[in-house]
């Protein structure tokens, strides 16, 4: 989502040679081999298949597969992207054979550092030698940590571009066996789906929800197992397998609201102007919030029903797209490469893996 519209833009530059490293990190069909089909990308030029782990399994299995990648091409620059555990793994591997790094979504914070994400942010960021940024908010976090505002480059939510690209298709998919009000769920954070206890609370909210409004939930295998684990179901609760990134874009567009966990859609939903509630305490992107369509929701059972009937009723929050969120990040990505000349010392056309 985040790689395509970078390499897109690289791609017509004839003095840029790109190489791209699929970590494998994601691997299942739906939610990896499609996406390169439905964005249009090109297939990966390596497959580390590094595949599930623990946290501290999963980066050094991708960072023992990158080095020898990164010695036999010897890229100028390595692009990352987001706040993965491949993220933070490639740019350590790039920080100890002193090859650049840039950080595509640099400078997000939630400030919550039992989030695995977070580390991997903070210590990507600080690796970097170029911090493209999405919004103001990740420029003055990378500020306040001492970054050298030389290597800060707002250009805008790469995220968006592919939205916008897709959006006409995405409008032209329907399907006829979901009602025309629902809400739309999504929940993937492991504090939210790990823990039986905290899983089960959800749900039971959800049910609640259901009352008012037909549930659409596209789902995870292992968290089905725990819906019918618990015995939960119902006429209104509508549980999908995880959908290609388009038609879960149409069931976006659709939805009276969209609850969720996860920091992506609160971009996409801001974009749309779809009210998002968020079950978290906190977010990366408080600009979905400030001048989104975001509410953080947390745990708080009767904010959830609170909001949900405000929504219901026509009164949702009114929101604004961030700027630069206008379908050219990945231009301004491309365009600030090039100017900025990553490959000074060498004499043959520049290799930017993307991983």
């Amino acid at each position: 989502m985040k790689a395509a519209p970078v390499m897109r833009a690289l791609a017509g530059r004839r003095e840029v040679r790109q190489t791209l490293v699929h970590t494998g990190q994601h691997y299942d069909a739906n939610m990896s081999d499609v996406f390169f089909t439905q964005l249009d990308m090109p297939a990966p030029d390596v497959n580390l298949e590094v595949g599930s782990g623990s946290h501290a399994r999963q980066t050094a299995e991708i960072m023992t597969r990158f080095e020898p990648v990164l010695l036999e091409r010897k890229p100028d620059i390595v692009l990352v992207y987001g706040d993965v555990n491949s993220t933070v793994a490639a740019a350590l591997v790039c920080a100890k054979l002193l090859i650049k790094v840039g950080h595509v979504e640099a400078g997000l914070r939630s400030f919550d550092l039992t989030m695995p994400e977070e580390i991997n942010r903070i210590v990507t960021d600080r690796l970097a030698d170029f911090l493209f940024t999405p919004s103001e908010d990740g420029d003055e976090n990378l500020r306040r940590e001492g970054v050298d505002p030389e290597k800060i480059h707002r250009v805008g939510n790469v995220m968006i571009d592919s939205l916008i690209r897709l959006l006409p298709s995405a409008k032209q998919c329907s399907r006829n066996d979901l009602p025309d009000r629902y809400a739309l769920v999504t929940l993937h954070r492991p504090s939210n789906v790990d823990d039986p206890a905290t899983l089960k609370t959800i749900l039971d909210s959800l049910l609640q929800v259901s009352e008012q409004l037909d549930i659409v939930f596209p789902v995870h295998p292992r968290t089905r197992q725990r819906i019918a684990a618990f015995g939960m179901g119902g006429a209104k609760l509508h549980l999908l397998s995880p959908l290609p990134y388009i038609e879960f874009l149409a069931l976006q567009l659709r939805a009276t609201v969209v609850i969720t966990d996860s920091g992506g859609i609160q971009e996409e939903t801001t974009y749309l102007g779809v009210p998002c509630l968020t079950l978290r305490e906190n977010t990366e992107r408080p600009i979905t919030v400030t001048a989104g369509t975001n509410t953080l929701i947390g745990s708080d059972n009767r904010k959830l029903h609170f909001e949900l009937a405000k929504i219901i009723e026509g009164k949702t929050k009114s929101g604004s797209i961030p700027p630069l969120w206008d379908g050219h990040a990945g231009d301004r990505i491309a365009e600030i490469l090039c100017q900025l000349g990553v490959t000074s010392n060498h004499n043959h056309a520049r290799s930017v893996p993307a991983v």
